[in-house]
């Protein structure tokens, strides 16, 4: 199992951009393939974006298509997350997963989870 750590979440006003990081601590980063998720209030998790081993592949839900860009820098065993144009239905808690083999949009499928950082959009 890899621990996660997320941060750059934070308050911002429509419109507006953040940055996410996802710092993993395991050695073998580059082999897991990474995602993004969300949490509303009284929502069930949704993905957001995932990427591949080598960050060649990247998959976007439709709500985020356009205006969020995932990366991932596999020397640092760092996933990004950069969120442009953000709306206040964006507003929910952000959270990393990882798996050592699944390539789909399933959260149950992710095997290791980050804690989670809030992300508020304002109107």
């Amino acid at each position: 199992q890899v621990q996660l750590v997320e941060s750059g979440g934070g308050l911002v006003q429509a419109g507006g951009s953040l940055r996410l990081s996802c710092a993993a601590s395991t050695r073998t980063f580059s082999t897991y393939v990474m995602g993004w998720f969300r949490q509303a209030p009284g929502k069930e998790r949704e993905f957001v974006a995932r990427i591949s081993w080598t960050g060649s592949i990247t998959y976007y839900a439709d709500s985020v298509k356009g205006r969020f860009t995932i990366s991932r820098d596999n020397a640092k065993k760092t996933m990004y997350l950069q969120m442009n144009s953000l709306k206040p239905e964006d507003t929910a808690v952000y959270y990393c997963a990882a798996s050592s083999s699944y390539s789909g949009t399933d959260p149950n499928r992710f095997g290791s989870w980050g804690q989670g950082t809030q992300v508020t959009v304002s109107s």
